[in-house]
Parts: structure tokens; sequence; C-alpha cells
């Protein structure tokens, strides 16, 4: 089970970091992506990281300003997101998916089997 967390609401050029946990897993065996929902639109891909040797890739439109890492102690990956701008207003999902998938595949919803609730990000002044 994931559980997403650390949303909020924040004023533009602000800060969130948001937290997926796993539970009753680990996640050395998989890698975890990061979606979001904004309003009125699709599902898409905005981070992802390879927990055996933390490999991470980004969306373009998010590149430089997040940042993904993990705690292996914790076994939760943390999404740092600074510069928010509202365009990042969305629901954020954390995913896992096995790995064995190519790399670009782990940018698509449907590669992942495990979603967590989700986390409202709300960026406004």
């Amino acid at each position: 089970q994931l559980q997403a967390s650390g949303g909020g609401l924040v004023q533009p050029g602000g800060s969130l970091r948001l937290s997926c946990a796993a539970s009753g897993r680990t996640f050395s065996s998989y890698t975890v992506g990061w979606f979001r929902l904004p309003p009125g639109k699709e599902r898409e891909f905005v981070a992802v990281i390879r927990w055996s040797g933390g490999v991470t890739d980004y969306a373009d439109s998010v590149k430089g300003r997040f940042t993904l890492s993990r705690d292996n102690s914790k076994n939760t990956v943390y999404l740092q997101m600074n510069s928010l701008k509202p365009e990042d207003t969305a629901r954020y999902y954390c995913a896992a998916a096995s790995i064995g998938s190519s790399w670009s595949a782990y940018h698509l919803p449907l590669t992942y089997g495990y979603w967590g609730q989700g986390t409202q990000v709300t960026v406004s002044s």
C-alpha cells in the first residue's frame, strides 16, 4: 500500500515536499513514479526514480524545479517541489511498478500496478 502526503496550498514561487511511503512491501524491487491530475486535464507524468541506483527522470515541465530522493530506512520516496507555479496545481499520485520495463514505459500510468490515494497541491496567491 502506498501513502502519499505533503500536499497543501502554497504561493507561486514556494516549495512543498511530497512523500510516498510504502507499507507491506519494500521499494527495493520497484520503480516509483509520480503523476499528477490537473483540474480538467488528463493525468500526466511528473517524475520517476528507480529504487536501485537512484536513477531519475523528470517531465520537461518540472525539470530543474522538482527533485526526487529516497530514504531506504523509511522506505519512502520524496518529491521536492521548488519554484512552484499555478500550473503545478493538481492532485499528485505516487505509484510503484516492478522493475524490468523500458525506461520510457515508466512515463505511462498503465505500467504501474500500485497507486497511492493522492495528495492535493494548490499553487495560488
